[in-house]
């Protein structure tokens, strides 16, 4: 898929399906803003949970299956960081229920990278107020951009 896919539910879809293509469409970019790629395996996942034949929880399910049985040859390879954590923002964002409090972010942080990065869980307010995670000022204009 060269084209995004996500377009043509954004522009003229059914509400569901308009708010879950603008969900996948604000995660990749996400993802792609930190200079990370993601897969073909992702964005058909993706489709399939905006059409209604997956929850955003089996898309995790699949996610996590499908990287247990391809895992990533190089070490410098970080789709599956990208598709997972892609996911997970697209079912958070999905869940319409934000406050951007320092624990609410913290809390985002978790559940965003949590079995990813070991220091997920470690994150903590001087991490937030001293501007550690670069993922701050994304999700701040996400915030903005979503609120709109």
């Amino acid at each position: 898929m060269n084209k995004d896919p996500f377009k043509e539910y954004i522009k003229g879809s059914e509400p569901g399906k308009r708010d879950k293509g603008y969900a996948w469409h604000t995660a990749i970019g996400l993802q792609a803003v930190d200079g990370l790629k993601t897969s073909e395996y992702l964005m058909h996942t993706a489709v399939r949970n905006i059409e209604g034949e997956i929850s955003f929880e089996e898309a995790n399910a699949l996610l996590q299956t499908y990287y247990a049985e391809n895992p990533a040859c190089d070490s410098e390879d970080r789709t599956e960081e990208a598709d997972k954590v892609s996911a997970r923002i697209a079912a958070l964002l999905s869940e319409r229920a934000f406050s951007f409090t320092p624990n609410e972010y913290l809390s985002i942080h978790r559940k965003l990278f949590t079995g990813i990065y070991s220091h997920a869980v470690r994150a903590n307010y001087n991490d937030l107020k001293n501007g550690i995670h670069e993922t701050t000022e994304f999700l701040e204009l996400f915030k903005k951009s979503y609120a709109e």
